[in-house]
C-alpha cells in the first residue's frame, strides 16, 4: 500500500481517572484536538498507546485513535518483524501482501503467513490489482500463491492506480473494472469460501465508481475520516495512516482499525475466517 507523509501535527490529552486505586488513563478526544499540546510521535493515549506515527495527522473531523481493534498492513519492505512483539502490544490483525499481477509475489509472504500465524495474529493475504491482465488470470496466480486455510481472513484486492508503473498504466473503463474484478472475486470466492473485501483509494473508488460495487471495503483515507472522504460508504477497516511505529517493526508500517468495538470484531472474525 501507499506509503505517503503526513504534516506533523498537534494534540491534547485528557485525563480520567481509572477504576479502582486511583490509577488514570489518558484518552484522545475530538474536544482536545487542536488545543497545543504536541503529539511527538505517538498516540499519546488511545486505546493501544504502544501504536504511533512518525509524522502524525491533526485529526479534527473524526480520528482513529479510541477505536479498540487496531492491526498494520505488509509487504517485504517492513524487513523482518516481531510478530510476538507486535500482538502483544495491540496488534489485533495483518494483511499481509501475496500477489501482483499475474506473475509477482512478495518474496516475505511465506514467513510472514507462518510467523503471524504462530504469533497468534488473524492475518489474511492481499493481491495487487494489475489491470493489464484478465481478473481469471489474476485469480488464479493468487490461488498458486496463497493456501486455503482454515482461521485465515478473507482474501483482499487491492485496487488503485499505479500512473508510474513502468509495465501498465492502462486505466479501464468502470464497467470493465467491475467485470474483470467481478470475475477475479467470484473465483476467490468459490475457493476460499469467504468473498474478497476490496482495498481502495479515494481517486481510484471514485473514478471507478466503486460505490456501485457490492463488497466489503477497506477504506485509504489519511487526512480526514471515511465519512468525509467517501461520504455514504459504509466500510469494515480504514487504513489511517502510512507513517505508523509500532513495537515489533523497525520502521515505518501501515495502521488499520476496525469499524467496531471489541465485541463487534469477535463477532466479525466468527463471520469471516475461512473455515
Amino acid at each position: 500500500m501507499k506509503m505517503w507523509i503526513r504534516a506533523a501535527a498537534l494534540v491534547a490529552i485528557a485525563a480520567l481517572a481509572g477504576c479502582g486505586g486511583g490509577a488514570s488513563r489518558r484518552v484522545v478526544t475530538d474536544a482536545s484536538i487542536g488545543s497545543g499540546q504536541p503529539v511527538s510521535g505517538s498516540y499519546v493515549g488511545g486505546a493501544v498507546p504502544a501504536l504511533g506515527d512518525s509524522a502524525p495527522h491533526v485529526w479534527t473531523s473524526g480520528h482513529p485513535y479510541n477505536n479498540q481493534v487496531h492491526g498494520v498492513d505488509v509487504s517485504r519492505y517492513q524487513g523482518s518483524v516481531d510478530w510476538a512483539t507486535a500482538r502483544a502490544a495491540g496488534i489485533s490483525f495483518a494483511f499481509l501482501k501475496a500477489t501482483e499481477g499475474g506473475d509477482h509475489s512478495d518474496p516475505a509472504f511465506p514467513a510472514y503467513w507462518a510467523q503471524t500465524r504462530a504469533a497468534g495474529i488473524p492475518r489474511g493475504a492481499y493481491h495487487f490489482y494489475y489491470f493489464c491482465r484478465s481478473g481469471a488470470e489474476q485469480a488464479a496466480w493468487f490461488i498458486a500463491n496463497v493456501p486455503r486455510e482454515r482461521g485465515a481472513l478473507p482474501p483482499v484486492v487491492d485496487l488503485e492506480w499505479v500512473h508510474n508503473s513502468r509495465t501498465c498504466r492502462y486505466q479501464p473503463s468502470p464497467a470493465e473494472i467491475h467485470q474483470e474484478v467481478g470475475t477475479f472475486m467470484a473465483i476467490l470466492t468459490q475457493y476460499y469460501g469467504q468473498r474478497p473485501i476490496v482495498y481502495t483509494t479515494v481517486d481510484f473508488y471514485r473514478d471507478a465508481q466503486l460505490g456501485r460495487m457490492n463488497a466489503e471495503f477497506w477504506l485509504r483515507s489519511v487526512a480526514d475520516h471515511p465519512r468525509g472522504t467517501y461520504p455514504g460508504q459504509r466500510w469494515s477497516f480504514w487504513q489511517y495512516t502510512g507513517t505508523g511505529t509500532a513495537p515489533g517493526f523497525r520502521g515505518n508500517v501501515d495502521l488499520n482499525t476496525f469499524a467496531g468495538n471489541r465485541a463487534q470484531w469477535n463477532r466479525w472474525l466468527a463471520s469471516r475466517m475461512q473455515r
